[in-house]
């Protein structure tokens, strides 16, 4: 009888698995960290918060990690080498809810929504994993393309100053705002001749805001995009895996030495600290947020799908429907356990399935020993208050690279479309793009539409994926080809 390991299954020594897994972290950190960045200043919650958000998000990675790469039970883990992290899918209709009900009651209607998503995603699971004929490359690719350049506006906003609030590009001049209040001061007194202001009257900005676009800030921008090139273009292996860490650590040590960046914050912070659930309340389950974060964690699992496949074939391990359907419950489990804990919905990081490829390591032990970085990475708040400490323009120049290179894979799985003999793809591209921008160029176009489908209406990324399964329906009907999607998932190397 062979008692030979699957390389899959082997057991490397500590060290190697510690060092091997501390890699894994670093590939996918960066990417782990922005997200919560990105939609607990959207929620304007205190930077106390968004600290904790960056714990809990770290934390229920490695606990998603560890049900996804060693398995628990016979219905959640793929038992492969697999690293889960928030996925960016989910980032443009967190914003959007984020942006309709900012603070405590937006952050209980966003946990309440991913909850919802989650446990629906664990009970469709066993469906979607046969779904992957609606999803063929030339729809995931469309959808992934338009998901990076809806993520585009966000990291370039970082660099210049947000659009509204108080770094606008401009603000109501000092004199204009004194004679409205002195207006309003003489009216509400009763002075004969000043009528009562209308409610709701405000004066339009007209000045230019010296704190919008500040050149300082453009600096700190470009430094850290020109080193996340450098070291792309120079280093090899490893340091060329974690080019966009590197460049923001630079970011922050320039940021620190011309005084934009301040330590108060982590000095307050404790050094370890326990994640508590439902941290903001009791969640609300809104039906139509429920729905449309539902209907991106198809998108994701359909992602994952492919992600698995192809990571099967790299470890020589056979991926039958049942692990399919396992791997994909535990996507669903990692969302819930994400909505209780505070945090977002999970998918398999692309970018840790490249890292497999490029060091052949298919131990999936290493990404339980990742799951374990980052859980204590978790329990350490004064990590996350480092993180949260960072000026945006110092994430701006790594969110050009990070967002633009979701777009980036999306045009490389589009690559690998057949546009010569089916020339209809080419439609299905370019309506799904042009309607997925909707939202994005006239955000208000839907002020005249029912309110309760605002949210479905409102994500470029929710329309674009409509259009593209629709027009692939209609155009190439549903043919099954796994090949492809092994493919396509193949040229998704970091998302």
């Amino acid at each position: 009888m062979s008692t030979t390991v699957h390389p899959v299954d082997e057991q490397l020594p500590g060290s190697k698995l510690t060092a091997l897994g501390l890699q894994h972290v670093l590939v996918m950190y960066a990417g782990a960290v922005a997200v919560p960045l990105i939609v607990g200043r959207a929620l304007k919650l205190s930077p106390q918060e968004v600290a904790m958000l960056i714990s809990a998000d770290l934390f229920c990675c490695g606990i998603a990690t560890l049900i996804q790469a060693l398995g628990v039970t016979q219905w959640f883990g793929i038992k492969l080498p697999v690293m889960m992290g928030v996925t960016f899918a989910a980032v443009g209709p967190m914003v959007a809810i984020a942006n309709t009900t900012p603070g405590t009651d937006g952050a209980r209607m966003l946990f309440g929504a991913i909850i919802g998503a989650g446990v629906i995603s664990i009970l469709i699971a066993p469906m979607v994993s046969r779904l992957l004929r609606f999803f063929p490359p030339v729809v995931t690719g469309t959808i992934i393309a338009v998901i990076g350049i809806n993520l585009m506006r966000v990291g370039i906003n970082w660099i210049f100053g947000n659009p509204v609030g108080p770094t606008a590009p401009s603000v109501v001049p000092m004199e204009h705002s004194e004679w409205l209040s002195t207006l309003r001061s003489a009216a509400a007194a009763g002075t004969p001749g000043y009528p009562a202001v209308p409610q709701g009257l405000t004066l339009a900005p007209t000045e230019p805001n010296p704190r919008y676009a500040a050149l300082p800030g453009i600096a700190v921008s470009a430094v850290v995009l020109a080193t996340i090139l450098l070291v792309a273009r120079f280093a090899k292996g490893f340091l060329a895996n974690i080019s966009v860490l590197i460049g923001i650590v630079v970011g922050g040590v320039m940021a620190t030495m011309m005084g934009m960046m301040h330590f108060d914050k982590v000095g307050q912070a404790k050094w370890v600290d326990v994640v508590l659930p439902f941290h903001f309340g009791i969640p609300i389950f809104d039906p139509v947020m429920v729905l449309t974060m539902t209907l991106v964690m198809i998108v994701v699992m359909i992602e994952s799908t492919g992600m698995f496949l192809a990571l099967g074939e790299m470890t020589d391990r056979k991926i039958d429907q049942p692990a399919l359907a396992r791997g994909l419950r535990t996507d669903g489990l990692g969302t819930l356990i994400g909505g209780i804990f505070n945090t977002f919905p999970y998918t398999s990081f692309s970018q840790n399935v490249g890292l497999v490829a490029v060091t052949g390591v298919k131990s999936r032990f290493v990404c339980v020993a990742a799951g374990v970085i980052l859980l204590v990475l978790g329990l350490l708040p004064k990590m996350a208050a480092l993180v949260e400490s960072l000026p945006t323009v110092v994430l701006g120049g790594a969110g050009l690279v990070m967002f633009g290179m979701v777009a980036a894979t999306g045009i490389r799985i589009l690559g690998g479309v057949d546009f010569k003999t089916q020339r209809n793809n080419a439609l299905i591209v370019a309506i799904s793009i042009g309607v997925g921008m909707i939202p994005l160029i006239a955000p208000k176009y839907s002020q005249w539409m029912p309110h309760a489908i605002h949210p479905l209406i409102e994500s470029g990324i929710l329309l674009a994926s409509i259009s593209a399964v629709l027009l692939n329906l209609f155009f190439n009907g549903g043919k099954a080809d796994e090949a492809a999607a092994i493919h396509a998932a193949k040229q998704a190397e970091a998302h």
